[in-house]
């Protein structure tokens, strides 16, 4: 061989060893941080006999549905996760709608004022979470939207961070893009609607993930807003779960596996839309 050979041959070792080495720590990783919730699923399975068995077990000899068929049959627990999911879908679509409208306006768009909105939003992250409770409560029950839907979801939508997110991402869109539109006749909600936002498809895939998972977990407001039990969302109904179980562990990681469970699904559905945003923000391309 020769000495461009050699040379050709150590440099791809290098590159096998250090792709074999950071293949290695990933997958390590992924191992570690999957152990807890397999140890979870395992423990939902098994007898209350050997949950309290000093030994641990990670195959359960012996496995039971009994905790599940509690769940599912003697708790509101379907009827908690139908609300969750209307109330965390709900306000994750109208977040979309109206953040991508505003954040289109401020950067697509040419109006007096601009800036001073955009200042109003970048502003309002400042403001504590804790300090709008007792005046928003008061706008909802004034509404009469205390203990409904509406009065968990409305609240939801002002969050300032769609709109952050997306006026990033759309200021990147190139103008030669709405130009072309314009040429072809497209109206302002056309280059919206059929330019825009099919462009911004991997950031609003993002933005929904987050933001379905921060009202799924949400629990102080809507704590403080629905006082029927068949109203509850689901983390205010499993901490009523839990206090009436308090030494039946089986039922608390079933309770866990079935509250990971949907978001689990959901994470698989956006998993693509979610590392295609990553890659354009660090490439900073749209195309």
């Amino acid at each position: 061989m020769t000495d461009a050979e050699h040379e050709r041959s150590g440099l791809l070792d290098d590159v096998s060893l250090r792709s074999l080495g950071t293949h290695a720590v990933l997958y390590g990783t992924a191992i570690l941080m999957a152990v807890p919730y397999l140890y979870t699923i395992s423990r939902s399975f098994q007898p209350r006999r050997f949950l309290t068995s000093p030994k641990p077990f990670w195959i359960p000899p012996e496995i039971t549905f009994e905790y599940y068929r509690h769940i599912l049959t003697q708790s509101l627990f379907v009827q908690w996760t139908i609300n969750t999911f209307i109330i965390a879908g709900g306000a994750t679509l109208i977040i979309l709608v109206i953040d991508s409208m505003i954040a289109f306006s401020l950067t697509r768009l040419d109006w007096p004022g601009q800036s001073v909105v955009m200042g109003v939003i970048l502003a309002s992250f400042m403001v504590p979470y804790y300090m709008n409770i007792v005046p928003l409560y008061t706008v909802v029950s004034d509404l009469g939207l205390v203990n409904s839907y509406w009065g968990v979801i409305l609240p939801a939508v002002a969050s300032p961070l769609g709109v952050f997110l997306l006026y990033q991402f759309f200021r990147d869109i190139p103008d030669e893009y709405e130009e072309a539109a314009r040429l072809d006749g497209f109206s302002t909600f056309q280059i919206y609607s059929r330019i825009v936002l099919p462009l911004a498809r991997p950031i609003l895939a993002s933005l929904a993930l987050f933001m379905f998972v921060y009202n799924w977990n949400a629990f102080l407001w809507p704590l403080i807003v629905l006082s029927d039990q068949a109203a509850y969302t689901l983390p205010i109904g499993l901490v009523n779960l839990y206090q009436g179980n308090i030494t039946t562990p089986g039922l608390h990681m079933a309770v866990t596996v079935l509250a990971s469970l949907p978001l689990f699904i959901v994470y698989l559905f956006f998993q693509g839309e979610i590392v295609r945003a990553v890659q354009i923000q660090g490439t900073g391309t749209t195309g």
